[in-house]
């Protein structure tokens, strides 16, 4: 992995695409184990968990759902700290076990935003996966039941992440250069 320019920015090799499979399998081996006979639902939070939803639900092998929802809070680098919901959730979820899987945590401002949307839809339970977190930056109280990496506070893009809508297509994740 070499050094790559989005825009007008450098990013620098940081977590490779094997290091991402083998972390999801784990991820995905657990849940398997946890929900095995509880017929979960899965919400990918688009745009930027899809690689990772996909991923991890090729690996799933119990009975389950997914379906998607998109939150957007970022804009170039940083995020916005408003929430908007652009795309809403046609699941019932009421009795059910969900499982969200996200692409970053950082500030934790969107989960805070919509897991209550998703205590009030009468789920049985509330499970959050994230491939990464940023413990630095996190502002909000959220508990996060997998996570692929913890990583410092710095900006992220590739496997689904991006800047300014580019990067999302790579299959690492690359770090912004000091």
């Amino acid at each position: 992995m070499a050094t790559i320019q989005i825009l007008d920015k450098s990013f620098v090799p940081y977590i490779d695409a094997e290091k991402i499979q083998a972390r999801i399998a784990e991820i995905a081996q657990d849940i398997n184990q946890k929900f095995a006979g509880k017929k979960p639902v899965f919400l990918a939070i688009l745009n930027g968990s899809f690689m990772f939803a996909s991923d991890l639900f090729k690996r799933i092998t119990i009975e389950s759902e997914i379906s998607f929802v998109k939150l957007v809070s970022y804009q170039g680098t940083s995020s916005s700290g408003t929430i908007k919901k652009a795309l809403g959730l046609e699941t019932q979820l009421n009795n059910r076990h969900v499982i969200i899987i996200e692409d970053i945590v950082d500030t934790g401002n969107t989960m805070a935003s919509f897991i209550p949307d998703l205590q009030q839809s009468g789920a049985a339970s509330i499970t959050l996966a994230t491939l990464l977190h940023k413990p630095e930056a996190t502002v909000q109280n959220i508990q996060i039941d997998y996570c692929g990496f913890s990583i410092p506070d710095k900006f992220v893009v590739g496997y689904g992440l991006d800047y300014d809508q580019l990067g999302r297509n790579l299959p690492e994740i690359y770090q912004l250069a000091d």
